[in-house]
């Protein structure tokens, strides 16, 4: 048996990719897309047309309603290969504005719906703010469901959890990549690999609170560096994947077992946390690598965002 067969009898296996062509071969049951991505992929001759097809349907549309057609595109025929769920995401641009981010989340499942899509398939993505936790909290009152990502914090993922979010995407790459930049010519990366990566370590933490204290909100490990951060986080509830990891795990034969359980996990001593708004901005503030990131990520995003709309012309 092969890694990536051996990973999915322990953990919902998600595709991290705009690739929609690739989905057959590893067969995940969910799908997570973000601007990033899509920019990649329509940027590639065999996407083209789906950009050429929304500008030609829609191009009398503003670039907002022209950006929303796009990503509930790409979403319907990643939804078309898989038997689960996409992940769709808010413009990175309002991840401080609550109402900007529900306005833009209804009219996303609005136009899935009119596609005939079941709303139930698809998860808005949010960047795990502040304000974008009170959206995602009203959103899942109205029965959509979201996944908030952009989530580097301990701090990040209680807040989640007490708002009663249907997933979240803790980012275990971009930990990693922190704490080596920071570490600089004195990191081991021996020391630092498997369990012991601080990406993996800030996974688990989540992973065992919420077993630990009965919260529903799924945990899906995300943005991997290496395939020994997704053979240490089996077990997870789901792990979202990049093609090029997952061939990776298709092509090996050593051995994977489950590294994070959740029944052990709720026979742990761990104390019950909450945050309000004040503490849980101080403890963001407190954690230097997670304020670091997540501002970086939102930039990051913007900014290709940017660069998409540009296409659109």
């Amino acid at each position: 048996m092969n890694q990536l067969d051996a990973l999915k009898q322990f953990t919902t296996v998600v595709a991290d990719t705009g690739d929609f062509k690739q989905l057959a071969a590893y067969a995940p049951q969910d799908a997570t897309t973000n601007p990033s991505l899509i920019l990649k992929a329509v940027q590639k001759p065999e996407y083209a047309p789906l950009l050429a097809q929304a500008i030609a349907r829609h191009g009398s549309a503003d670039k907002v309603a022209l950006m929303n057609r796009l990503l509930v595109r790409f979403g319907c025929e990643i939804l078309s290969l898989i038997p689960g769920r996409v992940s769709t995401e808010v413009d990175a641009r309002l991840s401080f504005d609550t109402a900007a981010t529900l306005a833009r989340a209804r009219e996303l499942i609005a136009l899935y719906r009119a596609e005939g899509v079941d709303s139930g398939r698809v998860l808005i993505k949010v960047a795990a703010t502040w304000e974008g936790i009170r959206a995602a909290e009203q959103l899942e009152r109205e029965g959509i469901h979201t996944n908030l990502t952009l989530l580097f914090s301990f701090a990040q993922a209680v807040a989640c959890g007490q708002a009663g979010v249907q997933l979240i995407s803790p980012f275990v790459g971009r930990i990693y990549d922190w704490y080596k930049k920071q570490a600089g010519a004195q990191w081991d990366e021996a020391a630092n690999a498997g369990a012991n990566d601080p990406g993996v370590r800030s996974v688990r933490r989540i992973f065992e609170h919420y077993k630990r204290h009965g919260i529903r909100t799924e945990v899906m490990g995300a943005s991997f560096r290496n395939v020994g951060q997704i053979v240490a986080l089996a077990g997870c509830d789901l792990l979202t994947i990049s093609p090029e990891l997952l061939a990776q795990l298709a092509a090996s034969e050593a051995p994977l077992t489950r590294a994070l359980d959740a029944d052990a996990a709720r026979a742990l001593d761990l104390p019950a946390v909450a945050y309000d708004e004040a503490g849980f901005r101080f403890a963001l503030n407190e954690d230097a690598m997670a304020t670091e990131k997540l501002a970086e990520g939102i930039r990051a995003f913007v900014a290709d965002a940017i660069k998409l709309e540009a296409l659109m012309v």
